[in-house]
């Protein structure tokens, strides 16, 4: 029997995606990096994440990294997205070291994602 490369985290957000797809309306991060791409959109109601949606091309720990990232921020303030850090995802995930930079791809999209939604409250309130 063959082990997998991946564990039970990368596994259940692989095959159990909750978060797939656009938040229309939303504000949309779109990142490009290295064959990866990842879109992050969110549905924002005052200043809360109230809906988190994501779309991932690339490896099962980029498309698990983006499905964990929007369980972990979905139903938060914004302003908690100056608090992600990629290295309790990629412990939570175990992804190996040769694909740290396909997981930064991740953390660029997050902080533009934090930029975007910042516009928008900014352009609100005027």
């Amino acid at each position: 029997m063959t082990e997998s490369p991946y564990n039970l985290a990368v596994r259940d957000c692989f095959a159990n995606p909750l978060h797939v797809g656009d938040v229309v309306g939303g504000v949309t991060a779109y990142f490009d990096d290295q064959g990866m791409r990842i879109r992050i959109s969110a549905g924002i109601v005052d200043r809360l994440m109230a809906e988190l949606r994501f779309r991932a091309w690339g490896c099962p720990h980029v498309i698990a990294a983006a499905e964990l990232f929007c369980r972990q921020f979905e139903g938060r303030d914004a302003q908690d997205l100056e608090q992600f850090a990629v290295g309790s995802i990629m412990h939570d995930l175990a992804v190996p070291t040769e694909k740290t930079g396909r997981i930064l791809v991740l953390e660029d999209t997050v902080r533009s994602l934090r930029v975007a939604i910042n516009d928008r409250l900014i352009i609100k309130q005027d």
